[in-house]
């Protein structure tokens, strides 16, 4: 897990300042992908929080505040990306302490799990637990289709 992303799944996400985290894998992290995954999660007329990447730049809805990564500027009144980077922070100790790989035909579970993680966290077991089983009715997996098996057919 280190700085770059070459031969890495990317991963796109947001976080609410009231907690609330979304993400999802992504094929790039271009202009197109990164405002679609924008427009399709946050509120027009929302203030959105980034940092300099330029895929950002002609973000339009938003009140678009940005802080400079790359000039050492993390940040600046309150306009940081703090809560977002916990969430990268839990993600990749999942990924090196727990899992220690992630399947890109998976990629995306991992990560919903972890999502899942951040935005239940005030809850016990028990509300885990049903949380689960709401979630869950009526959704097959079927081992084919889990396994990309395609000699089971």
């Amino acid at each position: 897990m280190g700085r770059g992303a070459v031969g890495k799944q990317i991963v796109l996400g947001l976080r609410e300042r009231t907690g609330k985290v979304k993400a999802t894998t992504a094929q790039g992290t271009d202009r197109v992908e990164i405002h679609k995954f924008i427009n399709d999660n946050v509120r027009v007329g929302a203030t959105v929080c980034t940092d300099d990447h330029k895929s950002y730049i002609g973000l339009t809805g938003y009140n678009h505040e940005s802080v400079n990564h790359s000039g050492g500027q993390y940040v600046r009144d309150n306009i940081h990306t703090n809560g977002i980077e916990s969430f990268w922070a839990l993600l990749k100790r999942g990924y090196c302490g727990t899992f220690h790989h992630f399947s890109p035909d998976h990629a995306l579970r991992y990560v919903n799990e972890f999502v899942s993680r951040m935005n239940n966290k005030e809850c016990d077991t028990e509300d885990v637990l049903a949380i689960t089983v709401m979630n869950s009715t009526g959704k097959l997996l079927p081992y084919k289709v889990l396994t990309n098996d395609s000699s089971s057919h």
